[in-house]
């Protein structure tokens, strides 16, 4: 039978190649001063492929991208993808024990690391080598979880099936240093992937990649005290992005500022890729810093936008703000964390010529589940919408039974959207891949209109600054402390950070210690976001008869910390 899949093979690598065939001179990509077209990024990304491929990468290796946002990011993000390769895109806010667990835990074969980050992968490196990540004593295991030191594959995921052999010691052979402009030259060890551009072969690398090989691996706190890596293939994420295009009304005309992380699939993968799929012109910031975005907004006469809640509210109190042309913004987006309904009031009144749209899901969704579409907004305000353009969503019981209108139960999905699977986690898979749809972890209720209203996470999970913390993490930091015998870390609601996180603590008998020192303790185990932002120390926890700590008691009781200050 004839092999007719390079012919119909429809994969990320793909994508940007179909563009610049379609519109090469047009600009693809703003970064600093530097402007690409469309050819010239295709050209970038081959180059760079055969380099990576020279130096050993191969399908279904592993390689890490720590890096704040930069047109670097967005080369070897696609110059992966062409090999067949799995970026594994890192939180650049993770201290190097964080990051030496994703390291571990993916089987990295490289890592590249911006200049400034350098010094926390090196450290993340060292702290592979010696085996004190932590990923041997996961959840108090044996390491059965697969993070033991292996990849825990025989290479039946598309790839080779190479481990680091249980040694202890790093898999890492490749080790790729980003010039961000902060340091002349890479340290002994790094390459500079700058020079990677310079490879003689423009031309498409040859690898053949199928619809669903694993393309992306990403990170998620999710509910566990140990991220989880979400597998994405290009079937998930193409049937994302057509969706994304369709219900968030995306155009080539399109111009798009891409401040918010990169290494998040909200930015990645609900605005970079469509726009670059589509034709738009993307537009790279570093950060989303508020006086930068409003300027860039009049000068490349910007007409879409995402932030999350927390942004929006910093750009509507930013002192710069009247003092730069928006008129050319036209399309708004939200999402990562609720939007209260008086900010979202105000963004009306303020940008009245925009259009908002408010998008929910998860990385496991790749990550797009539902929309709230612009004319929804006034009538049906706080709503998460309705399932996207190829997404079936509804809500379940314990038992999987769809539950009644105005009743809460789990979200659930059926989408082409959905990840494979959690990197060597059968069973985490399999719990979240039951009854024939995926089951999200969050509640929510159904109105009469079918328009889903996000009311919880089944097990805890605090949204801060859209970003995921899960409670249980900071719980195990908390209970690291000697004096700490119980606690519970729950979010409350915050006017800037949406929600806070937020620590109750129960000391054991005869010890002492304040809340800044417990929060202190935390920051110096974890990334800074998820540290506490105010703790209590109280005599007991209020439980149930069976011993359950009760959280929503707690986020109640405890509401009033973020208005009055409380310890931080």
């Amino acid at each position: 039978m004839t092999d007719t899949s390079p012919v119909r093979a429809h994969t990320l690598g793909d994508l940007l190649r179909r563009t610049a065939a379609r519109t090469p001179h047009r600009t693809a990509l703003v970064w600093r001063q530097r402007r690409d077209t469309f050819a010239e990024l295709d050209a970038a990304v081959n180059r760079t492929a055969h380099a990576l491929a020279d130096r050993g990468v191969t399908k279904g290796d592993r390689i890490a991208l720590l890096s704040h946002n930069c047109r670097e990011f967005v080369v070897l993000y696609f110059a992966l993808a062409r090999l067949g390769a799995l970026s594994v895109p890192v939180n650049f806010m993770l201290g190097a024990e964080e990051v030496a667990y994703i390291l571990r835990h993916s089987g990295a074969a490289g890592i590249l690391a911006e200049d400034t980050l350098q010094p926390v992968a090196a450290a993340a490196l060292r702290a592979l080598d010696a085996g004190t990540d932590g990923a041997d004593k996961v959840d108090g295991t044996d390491g059965t979880d697969g993070t033991d030191g292996t990849d825990g594959t025989d290479g039946t995921d598309g790839t080779d099936g190479r481990t680091d052999g249980g040694t202890g010691h790093s898999p890492v052979r490749l080790r790729g240093w980003i010039g961000l402009g902060e340091a002349a030259s890479p340290p002994g060890g790094w390459e500079d992937v700058a020079d990677w551009e310079s490879h003689p072969d423009a031309s498409a690398p040859r690898t053949a990649v199928a619809d669903d090989d694993p393309l992306q691996l990403l990170y998620t706190s999710g509910t566990e005290s140990r991220p989880k890596g979400v597998m994405l293939s290009s079937r998930s994420l193409i049937a994302q992005y057509a969706s994304a295009a369709v219900d968030g009304a995306m155009t080539a005309d399109d111009v798009e500022i891409h401040a918010l992380p990169l290494y998040h699939c909200a930015q990645l993968h609900v605005f970079l890729t469509p726009d670059i799929q589509l034709g738009a012109t993307s537009v790279v910031l570093p950060g989303p810093d508020p006086a930068t975005l409003l300027r860039t907004i009049q000068e490349e006469r910007v007409t879409k936008l995402f932030c999350p809640p927390t942004v929006w509210v910093a750009l509507l109190r930013s002192p710069e703000f009247g003092r730069y042309d928006l008129s050319s913004l036209r399309k708004g987006y939200y999402g990562a964390s609720p939007m209260p309904v008086e900010v979202l009031k105000e963004l009306g009144a303020r940008l009245p010529g925009v259009l908002f749209t408010n998008f929910y899901g998860q990385t496991e969704m790749s990550p797009l589940a539902t929309v709230l579409r612009p004319e929804e907004q006034a009538t049906k305000p706080g709503s998460a919408g309705r399932a996207a353009l190829n997404v079936e969503t509804r809500l379940v019981d314990d038992e999987g039974r769809a539950v009644p209108v105005g009743t809460v139960g789990e979200i659930v999905h059926r989408s082409p959207h959905a990840m494979l699977g959690y990197w060597n986690d059968e069973e985490k898979t399999a719990e979240a891949f039951r009854d024939g749809w995926f089951h999200s972890g969050d509640l929510g209720v159904v109105d009469e209109d079918g328009y889903l209203y996000v009311v919880d996470r089944k097990k805890d999970m605090i949204k801060t600054g859209g970003e995921n913390v899960a409670g249980r993490e900071v719980e195990e930091a908390l209970h690291g402390h000697p004096a700490v015998a119980e606690a519970a870390v729950f979010g409350i609601p915050h006017p800037y950070w949406i929600e806070a996180v937020t620590a109750v603590v129960v000391l054991r008998d005869g010890a002492s210690a304040t809340g800044d020192e417990l929060i202190g303790h935390c920051r110096a185990q974890l990334a800074g976001f998820k540290a506490p932002k105010y703790a209590a120390v109280v005599a007991a926890l209020p439980k149930n008869p069976s011993g359950k700590i009760l959280k929503r008691q707690l986020r109640t009781e405890y509401a009033h910390l973020a208005e009055e200050g409380g310890t931080r």
